[in-house]
């Protein structure tokens, strides 16, 4: 049976917006990782990953995880809430990417 695939809208931030042709959204399809488990938040990045690299490096660290000065918010909450990476996406998610205020 299939595994789960979702349209997943990225929101940016002006200071991103650069790296995408000057866009202030991004669409990915995040796939799920198995056929009873919905996409994740790190999924939609792999995704990202491989359709706009440059933008997704300035998102994620080396080792994948989220920026410290980025913030990433799902459903109205901060996805480090959620757990991060592993935070499961609702139909039609929404994620706004921001720079984190010191």
């Amino acid at each position: 049976m299939a595994r789960p695939v979702m349209l997943v809208v990225f929101v940016l931030p002006a200071a991103l917006r650069r790296w995408v042709s000057g866009r202030t959204e991004v669409k990915v399809f995040a796939v799920g990782p198995d056929r009873d488990s919905p996409p994740t938040l790190g999924a939609a990045l792999d995704v990202l990953r491989r359709t706009h690299p440059l933008l997704e490096e300035r998102i994620r660290d080396e080792y994948g995880r989220i920026r410290r000065h980025i913030n990433m918010v799902v459903c109205g909450e901060n996805a480090r809430g959620l757990g991060s990476l592993d935070c499961t996406l609702p139909p039609g998610a929404e994620v706004y990417v921001m720079p984190a205020l010191a």
